[in-house]
């Protein structure tokens, strides 16, 4: 029969420290399968998301660089005033190109060297690929250098952005995981909101400050992610994958501020023990190439299956960026400059970055009171909204509607808008849009994709969706130029009507597609997902552990022949 845990946690008895040879506790109680957590635990398990600091800010300080008057004419010549069409579309997407490729390895690697190890890789990528970035100059190539550096600091960006989650999403405790991985994207909103704020102060200098200050602000963010890093345990789901039981211990017990030798420790190792165990019976291990198979395995139709997942986590990356949110924060300062209507769209472009951070704390509470599917179908919908209002009035009387204005003082011509009013409305609408993404689809992407996936194929599918997100990046980054650029689409107001669009299919994808994980472990949302459909998860609740499916002794502890095998494969590979 299995240990009961629910006398309060001062009366819990001390089990053998050794968590080999089966001296691990378990329990039947679906509720105690997890321990507790102090609030120094807390701090670390929140630490990780700094890493969106430089993930946003990275997105974010190239929309004030390209506009660099600066930087403009190193790339273009002493007479030009706007990069061109392919140059902007280059510069922009090139970062998201190497964040696809470092996603995709970023899986592989951390599944060798640990998640925290890959992270602090990522960033020493990222620094090398700054520099390279601050070499840009009068004295060499400088369209060469940008892409060059840019490149090779999104492969670091890509292993930040896939391993963080995917750590943040194996340390977390379940009741608050949705709360603390929504402080990654809180994160990456603080990120694009300082890139805002240095833009903004640097864009009158008349030499290269202009944008190698912004450029070389982004070692601050490396390093002291790094080197808080350094400071913390790795995973303990990655310790009992790679068969490093005694590790994981160590780690579980910092994690949680519990003593290793704490049956609140053996309870919560037993379960993560005991479901990679029913994984591996499921998905077996199978090499390198087999590995990556494991991902595509199964039934389309069948909500269970590996393909399902990958698909769905993959598709949710993609959906994110549909919905046009980074055509407003690569590219809003040279378009709302094309209206004439706005004195600083520098300012305007800040005030939305504000709006992004001031809004995500709000998913903070909301991801765990309403759940992550509730969160992803309501956002959808005020997105649409906001966006076909944006297209309606740029249409009708907004955006699409200008005059000459008199000429600049470099001689060049300007526009203005013929109501003021209207495009006022315009930048009203897109402000709340950016609300509803913040609170919503910012985060809860990112919570949904660290959640689905079973422990064998996790870091695989995380960093496979993960990169379906930067593959989509780049591929809106490549062709919003030419939506809008006045010698190519130009489409001004009506690429509202295309995010509006995508929008809406949002909705419908998250109300047919996505299943409810709110207050789950890991290991139950395995099982969740095996026995309910994406409109009923809402009303699963688990009935057994894991450990008491895969199997206890008569003195209440896990067999000691899973842990055995625990060992026994992490030792072969």
């Amino acid at each position: 029969m299995a240990t009961n845990l629910d006398e309060k946690p001062s009366e819990y008895p001390i089990t053998d420290p050794h968590a080999n040879g089966g001296h691990l506790a378990t329990t039947s109680n679906v509720e105690n399968i997890e321990a507790p957590v102090t609030w120094k635990a807390y701090l670390m398990c929140a630490f990780a998301s700094f890493g969106g600091i430089f993930f946003g800010y990275d997105s974010g300080y190239i929309n004030g660089v390209n506009a660099s008057a600066v930087f403009i004419n190193l790339v273009e010549g002493p007479n030009a005033s706007a990069l061109t069409s392919p140059h902007q579309s280059l510069i922009v997407s090139i970062l998201s190109a190497g964040t696809f490729f470092g996603a995709i390895a970023a899986g592989d690697i951390s599944d060798r060297i640990g998640r925290k190890w890959t992270v602090i890789l990522g960033c020493a990528i990222y620094c090398f690929g700054v520099v390279i970035q601050m070499i840009t100059g009068p004295e060499v190539n400088a369209l060469a250098c940008i892409v060059a550096g840019r490149i090779i600091a999104g492969i670091g960006v890509g292993f930040e952005s896939a391993i963080v989650i995917l750590y943040m999403s194996e340390i977390c405790p379940r009741k608050v995981r949705g709360a603390l991985v929504a402080g990654y994207q809180f994160c990456i909103t603080i990120g694009i909101l300082l890139a805002s704020g240095v833009v903004y102060r640097t864009e009158t200098r008349t030499d290269t400050g202009s944008y190698r200050i912004p450029i070389g602000i982004q070692f601050a963010w490396a390093i002291i992610l790094a080197g808080g890093l350094m400071t913390l345990p790795d995973s303990p789901r990655y310790f009992v994958k790679r068969g490093r039981v005694a590790d994981a211990t160590r780690a579980l017990s910092r994690l949680r501020g519990q003593p290793s030798d704490s049956q609140y420790i053996q309870v919560e190792l037993a379960e993560i023990i005991a479901n990679e165990e029913y994984e591996r019976k499921i998905i077996p291990d199978t090499g390198f190439f087999g590995s990556w198979m494991n991902c595509f395995t199964g039934s389309l139709w069948d909500g269970k299956s590996n393909l399902r997942r990958t698909i769905l986590g993959t598709s949710l990356q993609m959906m994110q960026q549909w919905t046009g949110v980074n055509f407003i924060f690569y590219y809003s300062t040279p378009f709302l400059q094309s209206t004439g209507a706005i004195a600083n769209p520098f300012l305007i472009s800040l005030i939305f970055n504000l709006v992004n951070v001031c809004s995500t704390p709000i998913s903070f509470y909301t991801v765990e009171k309403l759940g992550r599917r509730a969160l992803l179908v309501w956002g959808a919908l005020g997105m649409l909204i906001c966006q076909f209002l944006v297209a309606i009035i740029g249409v009708t009387v907004g955006f699409n509607h200008t005059h000459p204005g008199p000429t600049a003082a470099d001689g060049t011509a300007t526009t203005r808008a013929d109501n003021v009013s209207a495009v006022n409305a315009q930048i009203a609408f897109i402000a709340i849009f950016i609300f509803f993404f913040a609170s919503t689809w910012g985060p809860g992407a990112w919570i949904v994709i660290g959640e689905i996936f079973p422990l064998p194929i996790r870091s695989r599918g995380v960093g496979l969706s993960t990169a379906s997100n930067w593959l989509w990046n780049t591929i809106i980054a490549v062709i919003t130029p030419y939506m809008v650029g006045t010698t190519e689409g130009n489409l001004r107001s009506s690429v509202f009507f295309v995010w509006g669009g995508l929008c809406t299919a949002a909705f419908v994808y998250a109300y047919f597609l996505i299943p409810e994980t709110k207050g789950l472990s890991l290991e139950q949302v395995d099982r969740m997902m095996e026995e309910s459909t994406p409109r009923t998860s809402a009303k699963w609740r688990p009935s057994e552990t894991f450990a008491t499916v895969m199997g206890t002794t008569s003195a209440g502890k896990l067999d000691p022949k899973l842990v055995q095998d625990v060992e026994r494969r992490g030792s072969a590979t």
